[in-house]
């Protein structure tokens, strides 16, 4: 009588790393990083010996030396005196501003625009088709250059605001639009233990609870829709979460404005923008938004006209439809190529220089470069911060991306 038994394993064998199928694309994958390794030793080896043979090394101490020039859009305190370093950091604060700004804005243009050339009004749609053409078929650096020259030749000059018979007027008694730049009231709190930037600090505080606020009634509402399939009225309790906390905040902390005023030659107080600044912020968005147009146009295009007729029949309205069914689904064709346009718009920011905005490229791989003549370090630390940011904007963005991908069972 025979016994059944569990065959011998067999033991591991050197020649099974080409000859099994299981081992051998791994050994293919391992042999091919270590020659990458090998390369890339073998040119930063170059590189250092080539720089130590020309009496050269790779230093940062410039770093910490007085930048000695002034930078005239800046976040944070600066002076001529602050060092290299400061200055490195006032130009990625510059750049991050323009990168943020910019892509909410022309993710805003970009979605209506998109939309609208869809309308079934013909003229709607063919002047969305002609502003999509032409912003898509002009180099950026041209609208950079476009958009400055018409700040400075349309735009009032300060002196313009002088006087009984003043030729021009500031908006609401509150703004100031010139050639020089844009005067904004600027928000500040009077409450001594609110000062300092602890105010702020509540008030972003505030702003992420209330979107997790937002999002457990959003979940709330989803489950009670799917079990009882009527969706409860949510926007006044959305309404309550992001004002009344936010009202009381503001009263607590002695909410007040500083306007602009008319102070010898130029305003004085409240928020300056620069027209530098202005102009490369407006030129990127409704440049880069052309291209989103375009997308969004595809994603909704994607759409089987099948789910706007359905939701058409339930008796949905068109905004509805479109907010509700088209949009949703359309995401999904959408955010990978928007991530794309981001990263275009924050690489494109690097033109700044043309008009007169010091960004990181104006400043440490501008003026810093030139002064200091450390080429390499600067080009380097440019590199590695596009590199940290372009993978952070994409990180964020395939998060996104896969929380709005459709979920199979």
């Amino acid at each position: 009588m025979s016994t059944l038994s569990d065959p011998p394993v067999e033991s591991f064998r050197p020649s099974q790393l080409i000859n099994d199928t299981r081992y051998r694309s791994y050994t293919f994958q391992v042999i091919a990083l270590i020659c990458l390794v090998g390369l890339f030793g073998y040119l930063l080896s170059n590189l250092f010996q080539n720089l130590a043979d020309a009496g050269l090394n790779i230093s940062y101490e410039f770093l910490a030396e007085p930048a000695g020039y002034d930078i005239n859009q800046r976040l944070i305190e600066y002076q001529s005196q602050s060092t290299h370093l400061r200055a490195s950091i006032v130009g990625v604060l510059n750049t991050l501003l323009v990168a943020v700004v910019g892509c909410v804005l022309a993710t805003i243009i970009g979605v209506v625009v998109g939309v609208l050339r869809l309308s079934k009004n013909w003229l709607i749609s063919k002047v969305m088709s002609i502003y999509v053409e032409i912003f898509r078929n002009v180099p950026v650096l041209i609208w950079i250059l476009i958009v400055m020259a018409v700040f400075v030749a349309v735009l009032p000059q300060p002196r313009d605001f002088r006087g009984e018979n003043a030729e021009a007027s500031m908006f609401l008694d509150l703004f100031a639009f010139t050639g020089r730049g844009f005067n904004l009231p600027m928000p500040y709190f009077t409450a001594e233990w609110a000062s300092g930037g602890t105010g702020w600090l509540v008030v972003i505080a505030l702003i992420v609870a209330a979107i997790f606020g937002t999002r457990m009634i959003g979940t709330r509402a989803t489950a009670q829709q799917e079990a009882t399939g009527v969706r409860p009225k949510t926007w006044q309790f959305t309404l309550g979460i992001w004002v009344v906390p936010m009202l009381i905040a503001f009263v607590v902390m002695g909410l007040a404005w500083e306007i602009p005023e008319l102070k010898g030659f130029n305003f004085k107080g409240g928020i300056f923008a620069r027209n530098s600044f202005i102009a490369l912020t407006l030129a990127l968005s409704i440049y880069t938004a052309a291209f989103i147009a375009e997308n969004v146009r595809a994603g909704i295009l994607a759409i089987s006209k099948g789910q706007t007729e359905a939701a058409a029949s339930l008796g949905l309205r068109p905004r509805r439809i479109m907010n509700l069914v088209i949009l949703p689904q359309a995401l999904r064709v959408i955010i990978p190529p928007l991530i794309s346009q981001y990263l275009n718009l924050t690489k494109n920011s690097s033109l700044a220089i043309a008009v007169g905005y010091m960004d990181l490229t104006g400043t440490l791989g501008g003026i810093t470069l030139n002064q200091t003549g450390r080429a390499i370090e600067c080009v380097l630390l440019l590199m590695l911060f596009y590199l940290t940011i372009s993978l952070a904007i994409s990180g964020i963005m395939n998060v996104y991306n896969n929380s709005v991908k459709l979920k199979e069972r």
